[in-house]
């Protein structure tokens, strides 16, 4: 049957139609949706693992009891994961193990934009690159078979355009193979350094035999046009080639990407002109057919950062398209900004008036970096506030202890934050952290965590309750405030701050954009009490604006949360409860 169908949904069915039977992820845009939309079969048991590394060991688990899985997450997840991806390339597999790694150029929903084929060249896994739904899909499926015939994990690289760009394909029933029957192997599965040397030899002559395999596989293919040009690309860079060329280049489209072949490459080579290599980010199949002795142009033409598109590469090789229209210029800028009646907002307010350095972490927050807060010094990575607070009081001792906090995601904190709150307990830093928990995955769309009582497909499941958890790992002064109250989170923090020990201050309300948190009704203004003082903008809340000198809610978008209320002290901001 034909279906339109997004990348991500196209790879979750070719799962489903491969007999997949065990997924395990951590979200992550531009990845989340596989997980999301393998889920909807009951015949695969998917979940959300607390992180990236768990959720690889977990289907490595389910691949050595012989069920096939996969394990899905995004580039910077990737990061996190590289421990057991390494060791696993010298375990090799029992059933198939995919993992799904989406990367994300331009940085739409990113920290970085890091290439993860380094992953497999450095871990000497095969990885395959789809270019759109239907190879997604197709991609899948192989690369089960694939992982079974060579004894490898394999990975699938998407990309933010492949992801979430929709095109055809043809679906199937589902297919699911023998369960292959555990057998205790200690010299295959037990990496003590005496195991693990005599598996490095099955690696290398295993990347040998992939990179024979890559010489003739389905998923490289070439397509001839005209010889005068001939283009060695790959992914959505494929895409932007045909719409610019169609037949008057010649393609080399390549699906596999590492190994990436060898004489495939040097007889497309011989029947071109020029050859061109067409690839975002790093130049990895640049430097692999310049280590053939091939002359080409690459990226001293096409650039290292960001994501291409039609007119880039048709800018970049002189060809002519024809003029698009531009928007407006004087189109008002639209920065990103935190939801009307976000939880977090008010504690931001708090920590910006309090002049507070704030070590920030991955998340919807992050925008509390953003003006008029600005209220964030740094992020770096899942994890890293907590960890960083620790070294940053250590270092410069009572000059910041008074005045410097951490801040994390209840899903974030679960993901790696715990790491990092044992050893502020352990190393005995005066450290603040407050965990923002809005009992949801906010940013990549409202995953459920361990702290939410729920799994993915909303059922009941176990839940983390942070304050024993936290008390668990040896932090004494643990708090709870409603971020909606300024003056009780004003007397926490300024109190916790003042304390000569360990601590951490757990903001709790929920996400407002949640189905079952029910907003109350909007805020007005009375005009005739408002004077203009503009109090109420400091708070960033993209409900309020200023017309004619005087404040104006927008009530489409206001959800009653009080807080701007609370800052005017003319009472010119009233809740319905207060106007009658």
């Amino acid at each position: 049957m034909k279906q339109l169908m997004l990348g991500n949904q196209a790879l979750a069915r070719g799962l489903y139609e491969a007999g997949c039977g065990v997924v395990s992820s951590y979200p992550g845009t531009p990845s989340t949706e596989v997980t999301e939309e393998a889920a909807k079969y009951d015949e695969i048991y998917c979940e959300w693992a607390p992180n990236e590394k768990v959720a690889m060991e977990t289907a490595f688990g389910a691949s050595l009891a012989g069920t096939r899985s996969l394990c899905g997450m995004k580039h910077v997840g990737l990061n996190v994961a590289a421990d057991p991806l390494f060791t696993c390339s010298y375990t090799g597999v029992n059933a198939g193990l995919v993992i799904c790694v989406a990367d994300d150029p331009a940085m739409h929903s990113s920290q970085n934009e890091q290439d993860s084929r380094h992953y497999a060249i450095a871990a000497k896994i095969p990885m395959l690159e789809p270019a759109d739904s239907a190879e997604a899909l197709e991609f899948a499926k192989k690369a089960f078979a694939l992982s079974e015939e060579f004894d490898t994990p394999v990975i699938i690289k998407m990309c933010t355009r492949v992801a979430h760009s929709q095109s055809i394909v043809d679906t199937a029933e589902r297919i699911t193979p023998p369960a292959k029957p555990y057998e205790k192997n200690i010299a295959k599965y037990v990496m003590m350094p005496g195991n693990a040397i005599r598996r490095h030899p099955f690696v290398e002559e295993r990347t040998r035999k992939l990179s024979e395999y890559a010489e003739n596989c389905e998923f490289n293919r070439v397509e001839m046009g005209d010889t005068k040009i001939g283009i060695i690309t790959s992914s959505t860079s494929y895409q932007y080639a045909k719409e610019v060329f169609g037949d008057r280049a010649s393609i080399l489209k390549l699906g596999m990407i590492h190994p990436l072949p060898t004489r495939l490459i040097l007889d497309f080579a011989e029947k071109v002109d020029k050859l061109v290599i067409i690839e975002e980010l790093d130049p990895i199949i640049e430097n692999h057919c310049k280590e053939l002795g091939l002359e080409l142009t690459g990226k001293d033409v096409f650039p290292l950062e960001g994501e291409f598109s039609q007119n880039l590469i048709a800018q970049k090789l002189g060809v002519e398209v024809a003029p698009c229209k531009k928007l407006e210029e004087n189109l008002p800028g639209r920065p990103p900004v935190m939801c009307a009646g976000c939880p977090h907002r008010g504690l931001f307010f708090t920590l910006a008036k309090n002049k507070c350095t704030v070590l920030g972490d991955i998340g919807c927050y992050t925008l509390g970096a953003v003006a008029p807060l600005s209220a964030m010094d740094m992020t770096l990575c899942m994890g890293a506030s907590v960890s960083g607070i620790h070294g940053f009081n250590k270092a410069l001792g009572e000059a910041s202890e008074g005045k410097t906090v951490a801040v994390i995601g209840d899903s974030t904190f679960m993901h790696s934050g715990m790491t990092g709150l044992a050893n502020i307990a352990y190393n005995q830093s005066n450290s603040t952290v407050i965990i923002l928990d809005n009992s949801i995955t906010g940013m990549t769309g409202h995953q459920q965590n361990p702290t939410t009582g729920y799994n993915i497909k909303g059922d009941p499941a176990g839940k983390i309750d942070l304050e024993s958890l936290c008390r668990a790992m040896g932090i004494n002064r643990v708090v709870v405030v409603d971020p909606y109250d300024l003056a009780e989170c004003d007397r926490v923090l300024k109190e916790e701050l003042a304390a000569a020990e360990p601590s951490v201050i757990i903001s709790r309300r929920p996400c407002v954009l949640l189905k079952y948190v029910k907003p109350k009704k909007p805020l007005h203004v009375d005009k005739d009490q408002c004077v203009g003082c503009k109090a109420c903008m400091r708070l960033g809340c993209p409900a309020i604006s200023i017309r004619n000198g005087k404040a104006v809610i927008d009530t489409t978008l206001c959800v009653g949360c009080g807080v701007c209320e609370q800052l005017c002290k003319f009472k010119a901001l009233q809740s319905e409860e207060v106007a009658q």
